[in-house]
């Protein structure tokens, strides 16, 4: 009896043992963990928990905690491209109004101090002023428009729109422009009715967009496009042209916010770097996608895609 009373005693304080010894080590476990979580925290690090144990439940622990980290890092990258994009939204917003602004200064000053301006000369400076002025409210416009839409607030209503319609109307509005300047028209638009489920005021200014900017980048290459068709049960537009193009590596870049090529702000291509974006987030907004191809002095092409309808 007493013999099994002590095998007994024995087995106890071994199992005591066991578990003292696991306590200590799930300790030891969760101090690591919290010093390194802590660090890589504070150094901002993309590093991951990596751990040896038998327990399941630390396991999960560890499986989830890398998952936080992965959600945070992926975070703070989102973060510092906005930060970027914000820092450079600014500097090309300050410029963008800055030299309106300046010109319509230092016209305003001209009128003040000169008094013996000729009549014909007043009347061309505020010309200029009012132009000038016109540019800075465009450019605040579109800006709005741009904020309106990443935000939400602006709701687009969608109905049955035919696009060979769409195409036709805007095409004409470019065609005097076109004609004036000796570019060849080239368009390709289907007897066939498509349908698509659309805005007709977004699509005006998609399509407006899109045929401006051809007309302003892709003026040498003398030719300009516009082709409707379907294909696998989606409806496209295709905006193109044979001038410079886009660069390779670029093509994505076109329509981020602000973003214009690097002699964009020479006076025979200005442009705010807003329309773009504007485009994209109406397109996106009626459930459809746009992409760019890029072949300078080749072909440029802006394509837009869409669901179509078919009842």
């Amino acid at each position: 009896m007493t013999v099994l009373l002590i095998i007994v005693i024995a087995l106890l304080l071994l199992a005591l043992g066991v578990q003292v010894m696991n306590s200590r080590q799930h300790a030891r476990q969760l101090n690591y963990i919290h010093t390194k979580l802590e660090s890589i925290v504070e150094n901002g690090s993309h590093e991951r928990l990596l751990l040896m144990s038998s327990s399941p439940e630390l396991q999960i622990l560890l499986t989830d905690l890398n998952r936080l980290l992965d959600v945070n890092h992926k975070g703070a990258v989102e973060r510092a491209k906005l930060e970027k994009s914000m820092r450079s939204m600014l500097a090309n917003i300050s410029h963008d109004l800055k030299t309106p602004l300046t010109v319509v200064l230092g016209y305003i000053e001209t009128l003040l101090h000169d008094t013996d301006t000729p009549l014909e000369e007043q009347e061309r400076i505020l010309r200029t002023i009012h132009a000038k002025a016109g540019e800075v409210i465009t450019l605040m416009n579109r800006f709005f428009d741009l904020a309106k839409l990443e935000s939400g607030d602006r709701d687009i209503p969608l109905s049955r729109v035919e696009l060979g319609e769409v195409c036709r109307r805007n095409i004409l509005v470019f065609y005097d422009i076109l004609s004036a300047k000796g570019a060849e028209v080239q368009i390709e638009i289907p007897d066939e009715p498509l349908y698509i489920m659309g805005n007709d005021d977004a699509l005006d200014r998609v399509l407006s967009n899109l045929l401006s900017n051809a007309i302003t980048y892709g003026d040498a290459g003398g030719v300009l496009g516009l082709k409707l068709y379907s294909e696998a049960g989606q409806v496209c537009i295709e905006v193109w042209d044979r001038g410079k193009g886009i660069a390779e590596g670029h093509e994505d870049k076109v329509f981020e916010r602000l973003y214009t090529l690097e002699d964009s702000r020479n006076r025979d291509y200005q442009g705010s770097g807003l329309g773009l974006t504007i485009t994209k987030r109406l397109t996106e907004q009626m459930n459809g996608r746009i992409s760019l191809s890029s072949k300078p002095y080749v072909r440029t092409a802006f394509k837009l895609s869409f669901q179509r309808q078919t009842f």
